[in-house]
């Protein structure tokens, strides 16, 4: 696939991803399409030589992989589905001062001042009581642009621009209306009618997030970068997912994109859990050959990496400051909140090295505080060798972050590269 149908194809994927239901939905119509089968994890499997499945868990995560049955050197790209956002609260509206708001909370490690003043809208799961007294669940997208925060005037905020704080409980209320009649169940209601459902006695809980209503996009003089909510780390779930439809089924590779890697990843779907454990134990139960191929596998947990941002280059260690468009970094850490080691980093240069890509190397000031990955959390729990790698970025956790147009597409060639 050349650099310009899969930098089309990343937009695609971006706008129509808002929420982790969304993306894993849409990752898994990719792999229908490309031929895996699904799986259900309450149900027995009944696994073919040189077949390709795939299996949901929480409609937020999904793990898909080849099946050459006697190959046990798998190749596993590991990535997450959530970003920071702002979550609507169960009981969200709040009429007062004239307008009709939501209370929301802030997930994840969300940089909020560029929320105020964005067109917003809602996406996400709701579940309810349909009219067989049955609990169904469906995914919602209201697509209009539907409430913003609007930023206090700077006559009323003298230090507006010198030292603004933001309080999460009353200063990032998304504001819908001026109508108080409104009535939140009415609205969820009318929001399942649009997505084709009429059959609801009674709706239970939901799970809806705010989003950016604005487009992904190229910017720059000669479409250098990426522009778009989510980057992190829906960028590396596509570049995965693309990487493993391209591989023949003969070939061990194995793709998890894991939900709540943004709050901890403690969670029955997030990496902390035993979804990519208990779906190896299902391709390999004999617990010799799974200690096997768990010591023979490589792991790349794929997320992104800061760039060095050219108005602040002090917040970087200069021997160690990655560049947008210079190729992939390798993310290492000494107190391993990254899991790259020396084996595992050897590999993946080979590899990159034979397909001719360049990479960088990433490495956090020593006097900063380090994000982690799943990497740590799934070595620590598998057992497998691990490699932090990810595509440098501008303004990680903002509502609107930027990558380079190339990057996304020399990783993909590299990962596409570990099955030649």
């Amino acid at each position: 696939m050349n650099k310009e149908d899969f930098n089309e194809g990343l937009l695609g994927f971006l706008d129509a991803s808002p929420t982790p239901f969304h993306a894993t939905q849409n990752m898994t119509m990719m792999f229908e399409n490309a031929g895996f089968k699904l799986l259900h994890e309450n149900e027995k499997w009944f696994l073919e030589a040189g077949k390709k499945y795939y299996v949901t868990r929480n409609d937020s995560s999904v793990i898909a992989f080849t099946y050459p049955k006697e190959k046990k050197e798998y190749v596993m790209i590991g990535t997450h589905t959530d970003s920071p956002n702002l979550k609507l609260k169960p009981n969200p509206a709040i009429k007062e001062h004239g307008v009709v708001k939501f209370g929301v909370e802030s997930y994840g490690g969300l940089l909020l001042n560029p929320w105020f003043d964005r067109d917003l809208s809602l996406a996400g799961r709701v579940s309810y009581l349909n009219s067989e007294n049955e609990i169904e669940s469906t995914l919602l997208n209201v697509e209009k642009k539907i409430a913003m925060i609007p930023s206090l005037a700077i006559h009323l905020d003298e230090k507006a621009n010198k030292d603004r704080t933001i309080n999460k409980q009353t200063d990032i209320c998304p504001i819908l209306t001026t109508n108080d009649d409104f009535d939140f169940d009415d609205f969820l209601r009318w929001q399942l009618a649009k997505a084709g459902v009429e059959n609801v006695k009674e709706i239970y809980a939901h799970e809806l997030s705010f989003y950016d209503a604005q487009k992904a996009s190229f910017v720059g003089l000669r479409d250098d970068f990426i522009t778009s909510a989510r980057l992190d780390n829906l960028l590396s779930c596509y570049v995965g997912m693309l990487a493993l439809c391209s591989v023949d089924a003969t070939k061990p590779m194995l793709f998890i994109a894991s939900d709540h890697e943004e709050v901890g990843s403690e969670s029955t779907s997030g990496a902390g859990g035993s979804f990519l454990e208990n779906t190896l134990h299902r391709l390999f139960d004999d617990y010799e050959e799974y200690i096997g191929m768990i010591r023979s596998s490589l792991m790349m947990s794929v997320d992104n990496a800061h760039a060095i941002h050219p108005n602040y280059p002090a917040k970087h260690d200069s021997n160690h400051a990655p560049y947008i468009n210079r190729g992939v970094v390798i993310k290492i850490n000494a107190n391993q909140r990254y899991a790259t080691n020396t084996q595992t980093m050897a590999k993946f240069l080979k590899v990159a090295d034979a397909m001719g890509e360049s990479t960088q190397k990433f490495v956090t000031r020593s006097d900063m505080g380090c994000g982690s990955t799943i990497g740590p959390i799934t070595a620590t729990r598998i057992g497998i060798e691990t490699l932090d790698i990810g595509l440098p970025t501008y303004a990680m956790h903002s509502i609107r972050e930027t990558a380079g147009s190339d990057d996304a597409h020399a990783l993909y060639k590299i990962l596409v590269g570990f099955a030649l």
